[in-house]
């Protein structure tokens, strides 16, 4: 039974296959990539050789040598470039490789902190649309979460209302006086159903120099200009009637 776990160990040859991520200190998945590679060795029997438990017999104990080389190789085989420069040493063990591995991400958990809960706050929408803000925001309180830091659901629609532009005030003040207060995914509904309406309102406009407007503009323009033809003709009455009154009054002087 050993020989076949053994030989199930080794018949590993591409290590991504069964841990696809790739730990990265820009990523911030440390945690992910801990638990997916504790889960591995503990299913291939070699848990002893991170945690510290499986000691060589001796000096000479080629099969320990072995196991441990090749968890080594998986260690290697998940980092990428650079994590591998700051944590590559020559000899040691594999217990050596993954305390290196760790302290890179534990020793700077306070100051990662601090710089995500500062990016949470000073989010904002800008170009994107609702679905793309949203995910950015849950992606990092996702990963304060993973450093013990979590975020409230409740401050997290704080941050998620504050980061909108002066387009949403409508949704945001409605948002900010429901009772309960709405969890981020309800808020979330709410932004997304605003953001389809105001969508479809844009639609809707009609622009300045549409034909639609400028037969608007000239059939204003024609009933402004309809008294003006009115007033002409009342004064050439008027001129009418003012030259029969005095063709009247000469026709009576030549009379008398």
């Amino acid at each position: 039974m050993a020989n076949q776990d053994q030989e199930r160990t080794f018949g590993i040859t591409n290590i991504k296959t069964h841990i696809p991520i790739v730990l990265d200190y820009d990523d911030h998945n440390y945690d992910a990539w801990r638990e997916l590679f504790l889960t591995h060795c503990l299913a291939f029997d070699v848990l002893g050789h991170i945690d510290g438990t499986t000691l060589p017999a001796n000096d000479d104990d080629t099969a320990w040598k072995k196991r441990d080389g090749l968890v080594k190789l998986w260690l290697y085989g998940t980092l990428t470039q650079p994590l591998f420069k700051s944590t590559f040493q020559t000899g040691g063990s594999a217990r050596d490789i993954w305390i290196r591995v760790e302290n890179q991400f534990r020793i700077n958990k306070e100051s990662r902190v601090i710089q995500l809960d500062h990016d949470l706050r000073t989010t904002e929408i800008g170009d994107r649309t609702v679905q793309e803000y949203c995910q950015t925001l849950k992606g990092i309180a996702d990963l304060l979460a993973n450093l013990d830091a979590p975020v409230t659901d409740r401050t997290l629609v704080m941050y998620l209302l504050n980061g909108l532009n002066e387009k949403y005030d409508n949704i945001v003040n409605v948002i900010r006086h429901k009772d309960p207060f709405p969890s981020f995914d309800y808020a979330k509904s709410m932004l997304l159903n605003e953001e389809t309406r105001l969508k479809k309102g844009n639609k809707g406009t009609v622009p300045a120099d549409t034909p639609s407007s400028s037969t608007v503009l000239t059939a204003s323009t024609d009933k402004q200009q309809a008294p003006h033809k009115f007033n002409n003709g009342n004064r050439r009455q008027n001129s009418r009637g003012r030259g029969r009154g005095r063709n009247y009054q000469q026709r009576s002087w030549n009379n008398n």
